[in-house]
């Protein structure tokens, strides 16, 4: 009788300890139920946009017959040698296409300055401009959407480089990608075509690029998606989030009740954004 006990005990741990193994090497889904009404999309817009942004220094960078303008911050209290800070690259929607170099500064770019922020996560924070879309979509051989780079996306290694070599303080064991709609799509897209070259990407509201699934497989990779998406699929995103089946260092996360317009209010007055991309290496 005890030796049955034993060997029913036995299997169930077996059976427990296999279930957490797989847990542990799973990747993870979350849905939220936010909902965001007029009267908090416009409070949480305006206090971000009311930051000033002439504390980003102006530049150029130019690669052949590429020109890409772009705005840069520097850590707080910068100090040159001291230690080293990681390097985020924002990416702005097909809404801010031009050369003016100001309009790239859209919401998930002027979090960074926000006081809580620019002060508990130091970082240099790089937000290029493009002229034309940076982010192509077509569709697979099965007719889902796709992302495909422009050739502005693959000069901005160099300007990663060109930037490392200027501000030897910037850690090439943390460069993060995050990017909004066209700009999440341009983030996954710049991922695909060096993936060893960053440690972390958020890719809000995009149309996925599947082009390189195996090198991005075990990358830090949070996607984050309104079902009621009706710009962008909702799709797309979950088809990645299929594709790399295994991956446990990819979160998605959907809200239920949001769309395509309203999808980066939820992460405008937090530092949910910047805590997670900052905990991650390569």
């Amino acid at each position: 009788m005890l030796q049955r006990i034993f060997h029913h005990i036995v299997i169930a741990l077996f059976f427990l300890l296999n279930v957490n193994t797989n847990l542990a090497y799973a990747q993870k889904k979350a849905f939220r139920n936010t909902i965001v009404d007029s009267l908090t999309f416009l409070q949480n817009r305006k206090i971000v946009n009311s930051l000033n942004t002439q504390v980003w220094l102006k530049k150029a960078f130019t690669l052949d017959s590429i020109q890409i303008p772009y705005r840069l911050l520097l850590p707080k209290a910068h100090k040159p040698g001291k230690k080293s800070y990681p390097l985020v690259i924002t990416f702005h929607n097909s809404t801010r296409i031009g050369t003016d170099n100001e309009q790239q500064l859209e919401p998930l770019a002027k979090i960074w300055l926000r006081p809580e922020i620019y002060n508990d996560y130091p970082c240099y924070v790089l937000a290029p401009q493009f002229n034309r879309r940076s982010s192509n979509y077509a569709k697979d051989e099965v007719g889902a959407a796709i992302a495909k780079p422009s050739a502005d996306v693959s000069a901005l290694l160099k300007l990663i480089d060109q930037l490392a070599d200027e501000y030897p303080d910037i850690d090439r064991n943390r460069i993060y990608l995050i990017g909004y709609s066209m700009g999440a799509s341009t983030a996954q897209n710049l991922l695909n075509l060096a993936p060893d070259n960053f440690a972390a990407t958020v890719s809000i509201a995009a149309v996925s690029d599947l082009s390189n699934l195996q090198m991005i497989s075990q990358k830090n990779i949070w996607l984050i998606h309104g079902k009621k998406d009706d710009e962008n699929p909702y799709q797309s995103s979950l088809a990645l989030f299929n594709r790399l089946d295994g991956n446990k260092n990819l979160v998605f996360t959907t809200f239920t009740n949001l769309n395509h317009n309203n999808i980066v209010i939820p992460f405008l007055l937090t530092d949910e954004i910047p805590r997670w991309l900052c905990s991650k290496r390569k």
